[in-house]
């Protein structure tokens, strides 16, 4: 099978790319620059060039679509032009060159409204509740695949939850750095329970939705490690791994998340070269409860983690403590 992994120059999607390169896959990946991912053959462009897009799925098979305009802020336009109208181009063009499986990797935001989510199920992607424009445009675009699903050209929605492993530099890296820098707050003292999950397991449950798209085609799954800890927790475990001091610090997550709207505002209008360190959205994510039900992941795409976050936790500290090449 001949497998399109979009957005492979990424932590998620180039673990993704390899796993499908050891099952045998002949993958290509499509992103702006090189993935370098071993045994894959690069196609470079981008989802809102056409003619790039038809270029990449010609001779395709399937598709693992990861592709997409992530951050806490920016223009909206962006996100949409990429995230919705991106995802809406590569439905419609795989499905008319004749590609039969399409795997959307979503997220959990997709159905979080600001409020906790204690063992719930992928509950439906909600556009108009969902918060942020990335959670927002990635909603509407998971619609758009699930609705495109039919005979012959079955789509699937996997929704992995804060993916995680050595080598990140988007969660781990400002985690890290943050903490290192000593601007790291925890919210009402870190005790909210998240589910995260470690990178080889993201990897192994993705490439499970794409083996079992023909008979899971239609439906949205959340992936975690099903193994919640308190979020005071999990940023002790990386920072120890990484060798830095857990943050202490704790701050009322209210007052974070009213600084966190006026951070948004002042972003608007003038923009930092980074991430901003605090939005409305990023409060909600701390402060409020994440953990999903697997049963229905594990059943149906017939998949384990097979990495444990304590494992996890011990090979990111082996990687922190490898010599630099």
């Amino acid at each position: 099978m001949t497998t399109l992994v979009t957005g492979a120059s990424g932590l998620l999607g180039g673990a993704v790319a390899a796993e499908l390169v050891t099952r045998g896959h002949d993958v290509r990946t499509f992103q702006r620059r090189p993935s370098g991912v071993e045994g894959a053959q690069d196609a470079t462009g981008s989802l809102t060039e056409p003619a790039a897009v038809s270029r990449a799925l010609d001779g395709v098979d399937s598709v693992v679509h990861l592709a997409a305009r992530v951050s806490l802020a920016g223009d909206p336009g962006e996100f949409r032009i990429v995230n919705v109208g991106g995802t809406a181009h590569l439905l419609k063009t795989a499905a008319d060159v004749g590609v039969s499986r399409f795997v959307f990797v979503s997220s959990p935001s997709v159905a979080h409204a600001g409020s906790s989510i204690s063992g719930a199920d992928a509950d439906p992607a909600d556009p108009a509740r969902a918060r942020g424009d990335y959670a927002r445009t990635k909603a509407e675009a998971e619609l758009l695949a699930l609705a495109a699903d039919r005979p012959g050209f079955a789509t699937v929605a996997v929704r992995p939850h804060l993916v995680w492993g050595p080598g990140d530099t988007q969660l781990i890296g400002r985690i890290v750095d943050r903490a290192r820098r000593g601007r790291l707050p925890l919210l009402d003292h870190g005790r909210t329970l998240i589910d995260t999950l470690y990178i080889d397991n993201a990897a192994s449950g993705v490439a499970q939705a794409l083996a079992r798209a023909e008979t899971v085609h239609g439906n949205a799954y959340v992936l975690t490690n099903g193994e919640p800890r308190p979020v005071a927790e999990l940023l002790a475990g990386i920072c120890r791994a990484a060798g830095v001091t857990p943050p202490r610090l704790s701050v009322p997550a209210g007052l974070a998340r009213g600084a966190g709207s006026l951070i948004e505002r002042i972003w608007s209008v003038r923009p930092g070269l980074d991430e901003p360190p605090m939005t409305r959205f990023l409060a909600e994510q701390l402060s409020t409860s994440h953990w999903f039900d697997q049963r229905r992941t594990r059943h149906d795409l017939d998949w384990r983690p097979a990495v444990s976050l304590d494992e996890g936790f011990a090979r990111l500290a082996a990687w922190y403590a490898a010599p630099s090449p």
